[in-house]
């Protein structure tokens, strides 16, 4: 006969709950992180291209530099050519085609710190809303997972609803424990099936998950 699900293999994970109040609740839930990250992500998309923006002026002054120092050299070649004075007359020409070049490189310059600074903007506006989900609402869904994977296997068998009556003992508020039995730590305390069950059922409705055997 074959084995059922071990504890801590995946077709134990319960990612879901069973009852539709609390199942829906997480269903919105994550479909608002879901937006909310997407959001942000876009919001950061749009924010980069903003500020790429500011490159086009370094990208035209690095265009008009470069253009101007090779029609420079090239005229400081021509001129080089003459007799006699070819080689005095370059030498201007030379030194503005270097003043040229010079200004292509303030434009490349530029337009690498508008890089920088549109990655550095980027990623800060992530940082909040990413921080929420990873350490706000991701921290909570896996300790829900792991607490109904946990009872799902604990109300399999008779001991493991007895640990599920126990925990809800000490969770539980006393207004729904006194519901159960007046006395109900007694009657959890002498073996009372019935108030063991109904203690059961009590923790596994708190965690969204059916109460049947």
């Amino acid at each position: 006969m074959p084995a059922g699900p071990r504890r801590g293999t995946l077709s134990a994970v319960k990612v879901y709950a069973d009852r539709l109040p609390v199942l829906l609740r997480q269903v919105v839930t994550d479909l608002l992180v879901v937006a909310w990250v997407y959001g942000a992500i876009r919001f950061a998309m749009w924010l980069y291209d903003l500020v790429e923006k500011l490159a086009v002026p370094g990208q035209k002054l690095e265009g008009a530099g470069s253009g101007l120092a090779d029609n420079l050299a090239e005229a400081g070649g021509k001129v080089g050519q003459l007799p006699l004075v070819g080689d005095e007359l370059t030498g201007p020409f030379a030194k503005a085609a270097d003043a040229a070049r010079a200004m292509a490189e303030v434009g490349r310059d530029e337009q690498e710190l508008v890089g920088q600074l549109a990655w550095a903007l980027s990623i800060a506006v992530l940082v909040f809303p990413l921080g929420l989900v990873l350490f706000g609402w991701l921290p909570l869904r896996l300790r829900w997972m792991r607490r109904a994977a946990s009872a799902k296997a604990l109300a399999a068998g008779p001991a493991g609803r007895d640990l599920l009556a126990l925990r809800a003992l000490t969770s539980q508020p006393l207004r729904r424990l006194t519901r159960i039995d007046p006395d109900v730590a007694q009657a959890w305390r002498r073996g009372d099936d019935a108030t063991v069950d109904a203690l059961a059922a009590l923790e596994l409705r708190r965690l969204g998950l059916r109460t049947g055997r």
